[in-house]
């Protein structure tokens, strides 16, 4: 080899190693640091965390970690915090928590010098009002039976309080009024008031009996009329009449009454009608009977219109008629 090659290569040697020196002043990247601040707008399912960062002249992103105990077991989404080279405050919203818990939290910081954890801070949200869901199944019933007064008594303290049912039939003009003995909510605030008889359309409503005092909606359940149908024959000859006939439950003088057919596109349709009259004596029921000329076979029902208030309208069973 030459000495001006040996010389040569002596020259870019150097120079490599030269530029695995750092330039002066160079510095490596700066942690951040983090402080976690108060929490805001605490509510019984939600809150504002806060803290403060400074990134020290890094590129620096932030979250909050939080949860029941200090494993946390939550956290945010990562946000900038900038590359400032002074403390900055954020705020983050969470929510789905669980009202009335005491929660843990801190804010983290990351660059690429490393990771600052804010202190541990806590904070307990809000208890949750009182309140009731409520729904009477099934709805409506026919005249005289039952239904299921059921629902949950929901928020913090729901689990194991005494309420009571209460109703009042239409036309609603009277307070409401107790119905059977008070019942305990469940550990979850569950009830259940089975067997509640509708004699007519009747309003519904569940109060707990001790302060604080709370009333639930109210939820009316429908009283369906009982509706007979006898037929003079489900065999005429084609274009001869059957005569419907039959009682409505209780009494409803006056009430429309519309013969139906059921039609090829799955569809009850109105063919004939008439009105009901009293049956005479001291029976709660009223009658009707009407003739209708059969061209064709088909399934038929009795639909009775109840538009008082009272009571709901209901149909009866269904005949099936075959023309010779």
């Amino acid at each position: 080899m030459t000495p001006h090659r040996t010389s040569l290569l002596r020259v870019l040697a150097a120079t490599a190693a030269l530029a695995l020196i750092p330039a002066a002043g160079a510095q490596a990247a700066a942690a951040p640091s983090a402080s976690t601040g108060g929490t805001a707008n605490v509510k019984d399912q939600s809150a504002t965390l806060s803290g403060s960062v400074n990134p020290r002249g890094s590129a620096t992103t932030y979250f909050f970690q939080y949860g029941p105990t200090v494993a946390y077991g939550s956290a945010t989404p990562p946000a900038s915090a900038g590359a400032g080279t002074s403390a900055k405050r954020f705020t983050t919203p969470v929510g789905s928590l669980t009202p009335n818990t005491r929660y843990h939290v801190r804010i983290v910081a990351r660059n690429a010098g490393g990771t600052a954890l804010g202190g541990d801070r806590t904070f307990t949200t809000a208890k949750q009002p009182l309140g009731f869901t409520i729904a009477a199944t099934p709805n409506p019933v026919l005249f005289g039976t039952t239904t299921t007064v059921a629902g949950t008594l929901t928020g913090t303290g729901g689990g194991n309080r005494q309420i009571v049912l209460q109703q009042r039939q239409f036309p609603y003009t009277t307070p409401f009024a107790q119905v059977g003995n008070p019942q305990v909510t469940g550990a979850d605030g569950s009830f259940s008031f089975p067997g509640v008889v509708v004699g007519q359309n009747t309003q519904f409503r569940v109060q707990t009996d001790k302060a604080p005092t709370v009333t639930s909606p109210v939820v009316t359940a429908g009283a369906a009329v009982k509706v007979s149908t006898l037929t003079s024959t489900t065999r005429p000859r084609k274009g001869r009449s059957v005569r419907f006939s039959g009682h409505i439950y209780p009494a409803r003088d006056g009430a429309q009454i519309g013969i139906q057919k059921l039609n090829s596109k799955k569809q009850w349709v109105t063919v004939a009608g008439t009105i009901t009259r009293h049956s005479g004596g001291t029976t709660s029921k009223s009658s009707y009977a009407k003739s209708v000329k059969v061209s064709r076979g088909g399934s038929y029902r009795i639909y009775a219109l109840i538009v008082d208030g009272n009571y709901v309208s209901n149909v009866g069973r269904t005949v099936v008629i075959h023309t010779r």
